[in-house]
């Protein structure tokens, strides 16, 4: 969900983080100069600007976690943005297939006819399953290998069928009945879509008299109902039937669907967005990380720049913690196979697990998750009550197998660091302790210009460990906590972990998109597995309460979230090279070099570039997104300073070596541009 707000034609916005407003220039070329304010904080809309220029929002005041609401998607169809200024921009509102039955039903069609369609084209098509799904809708087929040249075929067939105004007609016919109608049109993957089918009697949809398949609906009435126009065919793809790569391999056809083509022209310049800000894309032309076939897929190469961020996250990670009280650990990547026995890892999580090593006649067993490494060291010692809460923290790398076809970039990998927590507590301190975790989660975000959430609480499912009173103190406590923090949230009943209730925080980047990060779980099963005690006041055994948490997630995903998000134009702070020296000519390079290593030495990342003329330069500084060019040329030389470019602020003029250092410094301690 996203909204384009419109614009006058020239406007005045302010930030905290700026000391005075800044305009809206009437030229659209000098937007790059500027970054947009953040949209407030409690609008039901997810926002961004469709500018294809930098993005950030940063937040010096606190975090807003909203319910919103799916009906209220909003894109962005700008009408024009002439060099006489920016006019006015349309509106166009996204529903979701949650908001509108309409959509929905237009999109479960849309599988229909296209299937219908595909089998006018390819008569020897077998047909299987097309659902509706969130952008669209898709349907798989037993067929060989489709281009781009069939898919514009199969749409100039379901145009035809759609101008038709075919209805759509529901029938119920016996089990049997269904059984002869599908073995006459030898249709073999429909009759074990029956088989699975337990409930009577079975429906049937067709389309006019020509075509049907196996259907609980729901439909549009005629395929008239359907604009062709707000329809598009997007791609193909291999997908295993029934997901079993021991079953045969089908063709699966991608499309969109919508209303009307307003909706339609919005989705994909939404998507045109979304494929600029790829992180595959920009973490290669950015130099930022790398997949090495060589060594695997699913295993992340942090190259030079990228590990720059990730150390500056990393620091700042272990400083909050630090802060709150938290004691940081470092613990093995492997551990031999029965601490995963005992954990219940090897009997709830072995498909995700790599294969044992067997080490001087003992098997061992990569990690998948830190928690029993964390008890372990609980362990090491008795407790008292007078002991807790106890917080330790660790940044964990774990290894999960996955399927090489489900890996996607730095979101889906095999090896990754968790930012990952355990609190070991009394009851009566879960809910300062899990609003202690929402404080500490709102800070870390708000590093990052995150400020709106989607909050959802899970609730005790209808199988689970521990008694019914520890979970209502327990879910209680978590409930109190959100409401302690003001902020809104859903419940998801049934929706916890076996083991206890659990807390899910959804961050909104500057598309409007939701990112699942931060989770924090009360866990009822581990304590008990691993037999972890203390003395309570009265000198008998008890058993704490234990806590998992994570902030960011993982490391690497939340770097690819970070990516998208700035577009790879991360702001000063936290970006790689934060300023590259350019001398005009080879005359000013003795001058260039002790300014480089000055700016070093002072904190800033800095690097000198030359052996290219100066406007090649400020391209190849522009394409590579560094927030700050100094240009030095002969006068800059005679008076000891710099010409300062700002990728955000354009044109700075020309400062002193001291002030350009100093400002830099301010503009990373304040989180601000120069």
């Amino acid at each position: 969900m996203f909204v384009l707000h419109k614009m006058a034609s020239s406007s005045t916005f302010s930030h905290p983080l700026f000391t005075s407003s800044l305009r809206l220039p009437t030229n659209p070329s000098s937007l790059s100069s500027l970054f947009i304010n953040p949209i407030p904080k409690h609008s039901k809309f997810q926002s961004f600007y469709l500018f294809n220029k930098p993005h950030h929002r940063f937040s010096s005041s606190p975090a807003s976690a909203v319910a919103t609401d799916p009906s209220t998607a909003v894109a962005a169809n700008d009408k024009k943005i002439s060099d006489e200024g920016i006019k006015e921009i349309e509106k166009v509102v996204l529903p979701t297939n949650e908001s509108s039955q309409t959509l929905l039903r237009i999109r479960h069609t849309c599988a229909h006819v296209m299937a219908m369609a595909v089998q006018k084209v390819f008569p020897e098509a077998k047909v299987t399953i097309g659902p509706w799904i969130e952008h669209g809708f898709y349907y798989d087929f037993d067929i060989e290998p489709l281009t781009d040249k069939d898919l514009k075929k199969i749409k100039k067939e379901m145009d035809r069928i759609i101008g038709r105004n075919l209805p759509l007609v529901r029938e119920e016919v016996t089990r049997e009945e269904a059984q002869k109608r599908i073995t006459a049109i030898n249709e073999p993957y429909k009759m074990e879509i029956l088989d699975s089918i337990k409930s009577e009697p079975i429906t049937i949809y067709h389309i006019g008299n020509e075509w049907w398949d196996l259907c609980a609906g729901p439909h549009v009435e005629t395929t008239g109902n359907i604009n062709r126009r707000a329809v598009q065919l997007e791609s193909v793809a291999g997908a295993y039937w029934r997901g079993d790569v021991n079953k045969p391999m089908l063709q699966r056809i991608y499309g969109t669907a919508w209303e009307n083509e307003e909706q339609l022209k919005a989705y994909l310049h939404f998507k045109e967005e979304a494929k600029r800000r790829d992180h595959r894309r920009l973490g290669q032309d950015l130099d930022l990380f790398s997949i090495q076939d060589d060594a695997g897929g699913g295993l992340v190469f942090w190259h030079p720049k990228g590990a720059v961020v990730r150390h500056i996250i990393e620091d700042l990670w272990k400083k909050i913690h630090s802060e709150r009280g938290y004691d940081l650990l470092y613990t093995p990547h492997v551990a031999k196979a029965d601490l995963w026995s005992v954990s219940g890892h090897l009997d709830f999580y072995r498909e995700n697990m790599y294969d044992q090593m067997k080490i001087e006649e003992e098997l061992y067993q990569l990690r998948p998750m830190n928690c029993p490494y964390h008890i372990l060291i609980y362990k090491r010692k008795p407790h008292s009550y007078r002991d807790f809460p106890i917080r330790v923290a660790e940044l964990g790398t774990v290894y999960r197998y996955e399927l090489s076809g489900s890996l996607h970039g730095l979101f889906r990998v095999r090896g990754f660091t968790q930012d990952d927590a355990h609190i070991f507590c009394l009851e009566d301190q879960i809910r300062d302790e899990i609003k202690g975790v929402l404080d500490l989660t709102e800070q870390m975000l708000l590093q990052f210009g995150f400020d709106k959430y989607e909050v959802n609480l899970s609730t005790k499912p209808e199988k689970a460990v521990g008694d019914d009173d520890i979970w209502v103190k327990a879910t209680g406590a978590l409930k109190d906590a959100l409401n302690d923090k003001g902020w809104t949230y859903e419940i998801d009943e049934g929706g916890g972990a076996f083991y206890g209730p659990k807390i899910d925080l959804k961050i909104e980047d500057a598309l409007g998109r939701k990112w699942q990060c931060s989770t924090i779980q009360v866990d009822f099963n581990l304590p008990q597995r691993f037999d972890i005690t203390y003395i309570d006041s009265n000198s008998e055994r008890k058993r704490p309460i234990m806590i998992h948490r994570a902030v960011l997630g993982s490391l690497e995903r939340f770097f690819g979230v970070l990516i998208e998000h700035y577009a790879g134009d991360f702001p000063l702070w936290l970006s790689p090279i934060q300023a590259r020296i350019l001398p005009v000519t080879d005359t000013q390079l003795d001058y260039c070099k002790d300014l480089t290593e000055k700016m070093k030495v002072s904190g800033i990342r800095a690097e000198l570039c030359t052996g290219e003329r100066l406007p090649k330069l400020i391209r190849n500084a522009e394409k590579q997104k560094i927030p700050l060019m100094a240009v030095v040329g002969p006068k800059e030389v005679e008076t000891q300073s710099v010409t300062v470019r700002s990728r955000f602020g354009g044109e700075l003029g020309t400062m002193d070596v001291h002030d350009f250092i100093g400002k830099i410094k301010d503009a990373v301690h304040n989180r601000t541009f120069v």
